[in-house]
């Protein structure tokens, strides 16, 4: 249990920032340690900046692939030898303390909330920002701790904080769009487990998601989730990790599995019913595949318009990087059928990333 309690403290949510400070081209303000909501200033506002990722002589066709499901060799390739995708990255965000970020920002702007992987590093989850960023659209990041897994009671009181910010008067009434990633999706879980049990509404939530995109998410057993701690605290102490997981969720069952069970029941019957598409592989040893395509038929049969991209070999929570011009075509497809606004710029194109 030393070398679990080590990780923990090692793999806990990087904070971000207190005060606002100004990108390229967005401006971050700090809502929590572990929620960060960033936007691009209206134009003509002293905030803005010009952003490289929008001058239109650098973009190419958009999407020109086929709809394929399966993984091309050179896709595979690239995820095996873990070489880098040409997705772009924003500079980061220097300090600032100008009183001109006391201006807001446009409360009609459809808004993105991102629920991270666990360890998600700062620059990683600042590719998928710029996506969204770049469509016009808000986004709400929120960060989750091992903690908030390990010990689900908070992990409840950290969805209710998300709940409260989603009531604020600069969120509330938005359209929004869901991302959530890995453990992401547990955290999403305990968001909406406070409807389902009655204890809060969420603020309308249900009703104002247009779509929902979810990318290697933990499907299946206790086994998948103590799996999954292992690669991601300490991938060299893997069986360690995995074997002291399991013991624990046996010693403290009422406190973790019966949670667990309970969060799965919440998601495969989400009072969210808008569009969906799922990312996965069939080679991730944190997602059963079978598992998969059963909540995927389980919500189709509750009438949900389901999307999904899966590949033989790939990476969670990296699927970008391995597959970079079929990731992001089918996501450009899915957000486009949204109708939620039209496209700043297509996320494919972002910045010289040619697909």
């Amino acid at each position: 249990m030393g070398n679990l309690a080590l990780a923990i403290g090692l793999f806990r949510s990087e904070a971000t920032a207190s005060g606002p400070v100004i990108g390229a081209g967005f401006v971050a303000r700090s809502i929590s340690d572990s929620i960060t909501y960033y936007y691009v200033p209206s134009p003509g506002s002293a905030e803005r900046r010009p952003c490289a990722a929008k001058d239109r002589q650098t973009r190419a066709a958009l999407c020109p692939l086929s709809s394929s499901s399966s993984s091309s060799p050179h896709d595979s390739a690239l995820c095996r030898t873990g070489v880098r995708s040409r997705v772009p990255r924003r500079a980061s965000p220097p300090s600032s303390s100008s009183p001109l970020l006391s201006q807001s920002p446009q409360a009609d702007r459809p808004l993105l909330l991102f629920f991270s992987w666990l360890g998600a590093r700062r620059a990683a989850v600042g590719k998928y920002r710029d996506l969204y960023l770049d469509r016009g659209m808000d986004v709400l990041l929120v960060q989750s701790s091992v903690m908030h897994f390990l010990w689900p009671r908070w992990g409840l009181g950290y969805g209710l904080e998300v709940l409260e910010v989603l009531e604020r008067p600069q969120f509330s009434g938005r359209p929004v769009v869901i991302h959530a990633t890995s453990i992401g999706g547990f955290t999403l879980s305990q968001t909406l487990a406070h409807a389902a049990e009655g204890r809060r509404e969420p603020a309308g939530l249900a009703q104002r998601v247009r779509g929902h995109v979810y990318d290697s998410l933990v499907v299946g057993t206790l086994e998948h989730m103590a799996i999954g701690l292992g690669k991601t605290l300490v991938p060299r102490f893997e069986s360690l990790v995995k074997n002291a997981a399991m013991l624990y969720f046996w010693l403290f069952k009422k406190h973790t599995a019966d949670f667990y069970n309970n969060s799965i029941r919440v998601f495969h019957n989400s009072p969210i019913t808008a569009p969906a598409l799922f990312f996965f592989s069939e080679d991730d040893a944190l997602c059963s595949p079978a598992d998969m395509e059963r909540l995927i038929d389980h919500w189709r049969g509750r009438g949900v318009t389901v999307e999904s991209r899966k590949w033989k070999v790939s990476k969670h929570a990296a699927h970008m990087r391995c597959h970079p011009e079929e990731y992001l075509c089918t996501l450009e497809k899915f957000l486009d059928s949204l109708a939620l606004s039209p496209p700043k710029a297509s996320i494919s194109n972002v910045g010289g990333l040619r697909v």
